[in-house]
């Protein structure tokens, strides 16, 4: 039987113009160039409360927050186009994070993120393309199991760098998106297959 990775991709904004979301689609296309099955969600689809252990302690894992740790638990690999606020992660992205985190009753600690893949990726209209939120992530990823690829791209003037076909104009970005898509399938093949 031949391996299929299967990644999750995902932007972590919830706003419907979001740069990232228009990233997560080019992502999401260059993985799939490679062979990998690629879930797309939207996090507006999984709306959760903040976290609360309070909250959880009384009802549980909110029904949204199950759903998307079922995703999580159903692909292997992780592709996230993360936009940068203040220069961190957006607290929606963060949340989905420490929800998914909570074990469900009969299941392991960080079932979710342990042994994932992750590959990341930025957009933003600032000359760093939200490299500082990849930092971030990076560490909050790292800190709870997850493989983080080492390579990653951000794309500076987000605003001025995609073709109304929703393509990078910058060709050398788009052959490093493509390059990271291939490094994320080819280590789930090695490390899962």
């Amino acid at each position: 039987m031949i391996y299929v990775a299967k990644v999750l991709a995902l932007a972590g904004s919830t706003r419907a113009g979001s740069l990232n979301k228009r990233l997560i689609k080019v992502d999401a296309a260059a993985a799939q160039k490679t062979g990998a099955q690629v879930t797309l969600i939207d996090l507006r689809d999984y709306p959760m409360p903040l976290y609360d252990g309070d909250l959880e302690a009384e009802k549980g894992i909110p029904e949204h927050a199950m759903r998307f740790k079922q995703l999580m638990l159903g692909n292997d690999g992780l592709l996230l186009a993360c936009p940068e606020y203040n220069s961190s992660i957006p607290g929606v992205l963060k949340n989905a994070i420490d929800w998914a985190s909570r074990s469900a009753p009969g299941e392991e600690e960080l079932a979710c993120f342990r042994g994932k893949v992750a590959a990341l990726t930025s957009a933003s209209p600032g000359a760093l393309g939200g490299l500082r939120s990849l930092m971030h992530v990076r560490q909050i990823l790292g800190n709870i199991g997850v493989l983080v690829l080492p390579e990653q791209v951000a794309v500076p003037k987000a605003h001025e760098a995609f073709n109304d076909d929703g393509t990078l104009k910058d060709a050398r970005r788009q052959q490093a998106i493509e390059r990271l898509a291939t490094a994320l399938t080819q280590t789930l093949v090695k490390l899962k297959g």
